[in-house]
């Protein structure tokens, strides 16, 4: 019996590889929907600091991902899902393709792998084991894991971090009996494609994007969030450029500071993206040069996709 599921066209790789603009432009050439995977560029209001698609270019191209909530409203993987839905069932229905892009790791994984049912938490568990994060730091948490659930300890691929170690708690408390399938080590089966640049060249890319932020308005657009009532204490408030340009603007660093400070984010950013895509997905690598042009990534790309095809994505 043929998979019936859908598929799309997948671009992945760390912040500053240029992967937007190729996508852009072969979303042009092969008549496609983007699907946006990347967990900053749901936010409305936050342009600039996010290197969002310019309006112009969404007139062209049907992007999905991108200005979905506001800064104040949470967003997870499972809306991602929801709003990947869409995307398909649109797509489908103008006989349009879908290319996927972006750098955030568990929303490429949950397109490939699908997403796990895992219970609700009560806020007063939750506060417990954040709790003994702040006593015990990630020491802490692990020896709670480690007398609660051994096993899951064994498996997790990322033992220092917090958050990962809370959220493991709650659901080894909740009954779970196996992590979610996006925490285990090993790849998803299915390769994809995707853009690397040497590091010292990502780095100066880095530092280029920071000082067009600065130069595009983020001190006026963070300026204009809050007075529009945004509050600089969730997670879009934290985001790589913004916590920067909040404490320029309440005097906590200057402007220079706050740059350097965001590049030095970005440049950590960028190797945490690149670690996860060589654990946790099989990647196709393309490397992109000072020589090449954006068609010449472009080729790349499509050449790399005829070969393969598409992949099919889990929506379930």
């Amino acid at each position: 019996m043929p998979d019936s599921s859908p598929r799309a066209f997948f671009l992945v790789g760390p912040t500053a590889t240029g992967k937007t603009s190729v996508a852009h432009r072969l979303a042009e050439q092969r008549h496609a929907d983007i699907l946006s995977a990347d967990s900053m560029l749901v936010y409305r209001g936050m342009d600039v600091g996010t290197a969002k698609p310019s309006w112009e270019e969404r007139r062209h191209i049907r992007y999905w991902g991108v200005d979905v909530v506001e800064p104040s409203e949470s967003y997870s993987v499972a809306a991602f899902l929801g709003e990947a839905r869409q995307c398909f069932e649109s797509a489908s229905a103008r006989g349009n393709s879908v290319i996927v892009v972006g750098g955030t790791g568990l929303y490429v994984k949950a397109l490939l792998e699908g997403l796990d049912e895992l219970p609700d938490i009560p806020q007063e568990r939750r506060s417990h084991w954040k709790a003994l994060w702040v006593r015990e730091g990630v020491a802490g948490l692990r020896s709670a894991l480690q007398r609660l659930k051994p096993e899951w300890l064994a498996t997790l691929p990322d033992i220092s971090n917090g958050r990962r170690l809370v959220r493991a708690l709650e659901l080894v408390e909740a009954g779970v009996e196996q992590p979610p399938r996006s925490w285990l080590r090993g790849s998803s089966l299915v390769a994809i494609t995707g853009l690397e640049v040497e590091r010292k060249r990502l780095h100066e890319r880095i530092a280029v994007r920071v000082r067009e932020m600065y130069s595009s308005g983020l001190l006026g657009e963070v300026e204009r969030l809050l007075e529009g009532g945004w509050k600089a204490d969730g997670t879009a408030s934290q985001a790589i450029g913004y916590a920067e340009a909040f404490a320029c603007l309440k005097g906590e660093l200057t402007q220079a500071e706050a740059m350097a400070r965001t590049e030095a984010r970005t440049r950590q950013l960028a190797k945490r993206q690149m670690t996860w895509f060589r654990h946790q997905a099989s990647v196709n690598w393309i490397s992109v040069t000072p020589a090449m042009t954006l068609d010449d990534v472009a080729d790349k790309v499509s050449a790399e996709w005829d070969a393969s095809g598409p992949v099919a994505v889990a929506l379930d």
